[in-house]
């Protein structure tokens, strides 16, 4: 199992963490690979390929040929490992969801998304669709693996990192689905399944895998802009409410509109 570090381990400044950032970087659009492999083993042979084709030690010729020896065979074995992963995930994710559902004070929506609130502000307005929102989130997935936040590495009362505004149109159906069922400045967990999130394919840069049920705490900081259903509120023309401070708020898994 691979210890987790939080930091680089190279001295910060030097031109050893620029090179190090810069196999980061890489890293990060190669997505995580962990799930394709079953051992340290694997994972060891893996590198390694990797390692002899990015530095030259395998040529073209021998790339070109290795690939078209191989290539049915690898493509039978990513797709097995694929398909493996993705009932794993849709069988925790619904283990998970029923459990979160037979909470008290939770309800299933008929998406099936399901829908607790932690803290409640009945006398709030909510969003509708039309709506533009800024929440404070953060999303894991069943195995606790968080793939984005804007808490993280800080507790909510340090108020984590800035919030994110988005349109509500422009978001996964589940986000949608749940935040419009709440209500300005409150906090909620919201359970989404596979269907209702990014589906069989999942996100492309590989943070979420296919078939992933999605858990998100959130907290809806301010209905910014739009149309708003429940308690009456009149919004200036900046787009933000007459004679209060207000609070309420939405955002992607991935940080990105759809």
């Amino acid at each position: 199992r691979v210890q987790p570090i939080q930091e680089s381990p190279m001295e910060p400044g030097s031109q050893e963490e620029l090179l190090y950032a810069l196999g980061v970087n890489l890293a990060r659009q190669l997505g995580d690979v962990r799930p394709l492999v079953q051992d340290g083993d694997e994972l060891a042979q893996l590198a390694k390929g990797m390692l002899d084709t990015v530095i030259g030690r395998l040529t073209e010729e021998g790339q070109t040929a290795l690939l078209a020896r191989r290539g049915t065979d690898l493509n039978a074995l990513v797709q097995e490992r694929a398909l493996a992963i993705q009932k794993r995930l849709e069988a925790a994710g619904t283990s998970m969801l029923k459990e979160m559902e037979e909470t008290e004070g939770a309800r299933r929506l008929e998406s099936g998304v399901v829908l607790h609130v932690l803290e409640a502000n009945p006398d709030g307005p909510r969003p509708t669709k039309g709506s533009t929102v800024k929440v404070h989130y953060h999303g894991t997935l069943p195995d606790g693996t968080i793939f984005d936040s804007t808490l993280l590495g800080k507790s909510e009362s340090e108020g984590g990192d800035e919030p994110l505004t988005f349109a509500l149109g422009q978001v996964i159906p589940g986000w949608r689905e749940g935040l419009l069922e709440m209500r300005e400045g409150e906090t909620a967990m919201i359970g989404i399944p596979p269907d209702q999130g990014y589906g069989p394919q999942g996100t492309p840069d590989g943070r979420i895998p296919g078939g992933s049920t999605l858990f998100f705490k959130v907290q809806l900081l301010q209905i910014v802009t739009g149309a708003i259903g429940g308690a009456p509120s009149l919004l200036g023309a900046d787009g933000q409410k007459l004679g209060g401070d207000g609070g309420g708020g939405l955002i992607g898994a991935d940080g990105n509109p759809l």
